[in-house]
């Protein structure tokens, strides 16, 4: 059975705390405590991201938005933000610039990428990060 959770933040370090908080809060009412390794890999993927959206696709007068997808297993964590000129680096090193969240998320997750709306108005950065499927 699929689960989704879905809220908009303010492109902010406040939002960026407060979307950390409401997916540790969500995960655990999904079944994975807080504190379990589920748990703290999604909530630490969310906490990265967020804070990217926050420094770096911040937008005047738009937010971000979470978006967590549980099935089968994995948690599908997306951040939509509002600022596609300054895309995060994948993998092969060739989209836009580099931070230092980004190789902790790549650790966590299966894998991840960034997906660019048709408009180019949004990008979402997404990952999929593998949980217990004992712990449901």
């Amino acid at each position: 059975m699929q689960s989704t959770f879905t809220q908009l933040f303010g492109a902010t370090p406040r939002g960026a705390s407060h979307a950390r908080q409401l997916v540790a809060n969500r995960i655990d009412v999904w079944g994975f405590a807080h504190g379990s390794e589920a748990s703290d890999a999604v909530t630490l993927v969310v906490a990265e991201l967020a804070a990217n959206a926050v420094r770096h696709g911040r937008v005047r007068g738009r937010g971000f938005r979470v978006r967590l997808v549980l099935d089968t297993g994995v948690v599908r964590v997306e951040v939509l933000d509002a600022r596609t000129d300054r895309l995060p680096v994948c993998r092969d090193g060739e989209l836009g610039e580099g931070g230092r969240g980004l190789p902790l998320v790549e650790a966590l997750a299966e894998k991840w990428g960034v997906e660019l709306r048709p408009d180019g108005i949004y990008e979402t950065v997404w990952a999929d990060v593998r949980v217990d499927s004992h712990s449901l």
